[in-house]
């Protein structure tokens, strides 16, 4: 989960993947038949994929996981059919009491990608959650080859991105943060 691109179409995750990402998760927001239109080729990209905001569309696709929202349903049948959970935390206590494989937690800054973001984390709270969670953190918000170190150091497994998804250097910087811990 080092480089986590959230992508909208299949041309930008395959620039994401030559760039370095390692997790991609399809961002559409449409009905689930859109989503799986839109999703067809994903699975063939040879790195993990993951769904954003529909089960349905995730088992439908084959992917490895989906990731859910706060208020988003699913998670129990994600569980019931083996598919990665990824679930979002805004706050130290949504992050300690969500079930999930990992969580994308954030905007550690602030963030162009959403007009309802919460307010930013900063640093010092994303290390406050990493320590206190026994699963991977991606974080997420406002993150891109300048300070993407920063939150490994803070404790993350890795970031979430939009727009730095496909900058080579942004993996770097995780990569060279990962390997200095």
């Amino acid at each position: 989960m080092r480089v986590h691109a959230v992508v909208e179409d299949l041309a930008t995750a395959r620039r994401a993947i030559e760039a370095g990402a390692t997790v991609v998760q399809l961002r559409v927001k449409a009905p689930t038949a859109e989503i799986v239109a839109r999703g067809r080729d994903f699975r063939g990209l040879g790195t993990t994929f993951v769904v954003n905001d529909d089960v349905e569309a995730a088992l439908e696709l084959g992917a490895d996981g989906v990731h859910l929202g706060r208020e988003d349903a699913g998670a129990e049948l994600a569980r019931a059919r083996g598919l990665l959970l990824g679930r979002s935390a805004t706050s130290y206590d949504e992050a300690v009491t969500l079930d999930a494989d990992y969580l994308g937690v954030g905007p550690v800054w602030p963030t162009p990608s959403k007009d309802d973001a919460a307010e930013p984390l900063g640093l010092e709270e994303l290390a406050r959650i990493c320590g206190a969670v026994a699963v991977p953190v991606v974080a997420i918000g406002g993150i891109d080859a300048s300070n993407a170190g920063d939150c490994i150091h803070a404790g993350a497994s890795g970031v979430a991105v939009i727009r730095a998804a496909t900058d080579p250097a942004l993996r770097k910087a995780v990569d060279e943060a990962l390997g200095a811990r």
